[in-house]
């Protein structure tokens, strides 16, 4: 297949890009500077100059391809206090490229998370405000899309993870002192290594019935005490609590310290014979690379 992807020079994509190539699809990323094409280039993919701003690029990239995978995302824009924006650009996008495809059969693979039936649960995914770009696409079914959602864990580790919860955690230990979590720190983050959520795309692309929603988590949910203490032993620093009061300022620029969910597995290894092979979380963090990392 002729694939375009968003996103193409970022953390997944730098497991699923090169995944899809080794497979033998062609694969056209898209970049919105020098640097990001430069390392979209070396992966083995076309290059397609843009960004999401772009819309009109976007179409003509969906229309020339046989499927999109949409991983693109303003992550820039939490820290900055932004996210809405962020979402209503995301939902833009997700638009644009559902209605060139709309009617085509063509494949359409993006991020997030439908209902689950579950009330809490789902109370929970619609408290998130990028629901509403899952829903969108999701709805993109029922015209001729094939669609297919990945819901990837909080925590998607590797070498090349520079700006994702583990980093931050790590940076704002080194900073302060301690390596902190709130309350008990029981509340849990699932997990998975880069390289296996990329052979997951894959799969996705390649078998995934249409209107599916598959989880990327290798591991359902480890605690956050556990990944503070395993982050303080490596720093030096003590792993403590840090009262709820204070979290905020502590935390300051990570407002998901306190976010507690788990991934089951609800699928995708049965229906597309998908296995995590690579490192869990802590063995990854025991294997040094965040703490060597500039």
């Amino acid at each position: 297949m002729r694939v375009f992807v968003t996103g193409a020079s970022g953390h997944i994509a730098s497991a699923a890009v090169p995944e899809l190539i080794q497979a033998g699809h062609e694969v056209v990323g898209l970049a919105r500077s020098d640097t990001s094409a430069a390392t979209v280039k070396a992966m083995g993919a076309e290059v397609r100059h843009g960004d999401l701003d772009d819309l009109d690029g976007l179409r003509e990239a969906a229309a020339h391809a046989d499927a999109v995978i949409h991983l693109a995302f303003n992550h820039d824009a939490i820290a900055a206090g932004k996210f809405t924006d962020a979402v209503a650009a995301d939902l833009a996008v997700v638009q644009a490229l559902g209605d060139v495809l709309a009617g085509t059969g063509k494949t359409l693979v993006g991020i997030g998370l439908t209902r689950t039936g579950d009330a809490e649960r789902d109370a929970a995914i619609e408290a998130n405000p990028r629901s509403a770009v899952a829903r969108t696409l999701a709805g993109f079914t029922e015209r001729g899309v094939r669609t297919v959602l990945v819901a990837i864990p909080p925590v998607t580790h590797s070498p090349r993870d520079r700006t994702g919860f583990i980093p931050t955690l790590i940076r704002i230990a080194r900073a302060t002192g301690v390596s902190g979590y709130v309350g008990d720190g029981t509340n849990r983050w699932p997990a998975a290594h880069a390289l296996d959520v990329g052979r997951l795309y894959r799969l996705a692309l390649e078998k995934a019935p249409a209107g599916s929603q598959l989880y990327a988590a290798a591991e359902e949910g480890i605690t956050v005490r556990e990944i503070a203490e395993t982050i303080g032993r490596h720093l030096d620093v003590p792993a403590v609590s840090i009262p709820a009061e204070q979290a905020a300022d502590h935390f300051k620029g990570f407002p998901f310290i306190t976010l507690d969910i788990t991934m089951p597995d609800t699928g995708a290894r049965q229906l597309l014979g998908w296995e995590p092979v690579h490192p869990g979380l802590i063995a990854d963090l025991d294997d040094g690379h965040y703490f060597t990392a500039d």
